[in-house]
């Protein structure tokens, strides 16, 4: 514990806040996004923005910590920080996540969208996380 950078797991969880904004907004997918899950504009206008982005922070900095736990000994060096990430990323989150929605029958645009930003996110919290050591 003593051997994390308290700040880089702040600036990593930071990044993944920051990347999901991009990622879900009109400029990128969130049109898609909220086709696929049949979202008007009006019912994201009525929810609790605060509790909805206090969480995503929340949990945000929960992963990152939990990465950064993961790759912390000083035998782990950039490279597999970054490698590590992405396994976590795409092997675990991004495929788990695509079970449950293939039992929730959504498509593969949806699929796609949510586990490519796990994985992009994994991947920046994982460099950011490996040089900052």
């Amino acid at each position: 514990m003593e051997k994390l950078n308290v700040i880089a797991v702040i600036v990593a969880a930071v990044s993944m806040f920051l990347i999901g904004g991009l990622w879900y907004s009109k400029a990128l997918f969130g049109n898609v996004w909220m086709r696929e899950n049949n979202l008007t504009e009006e019912q994201l206008a009525k929810s609790n923005k605060g509790k909805t982005f206090g969480l995503s922070f929340l949990f945000s900095l929960i992963m990152s910590f939990n990465l950064a736990m993961f790759v912390s000994d000083p035998s782990i060096d950039f490279t597999m920080t970054i490698f590590y990430a992405l396994c976590v990323g795409l092997g675990w989150i991004a495929l788990a996540f695509g079970i449950v929605a293939l039992f929730e029958l959504r498509s593969w645009k949806y699929i796609f969208i949510n586990g490519g930003y796990m994985v992009i996110s994994f991947l920046v919290m994982g460099i950011i996380l490996g040089a900052w050591k």
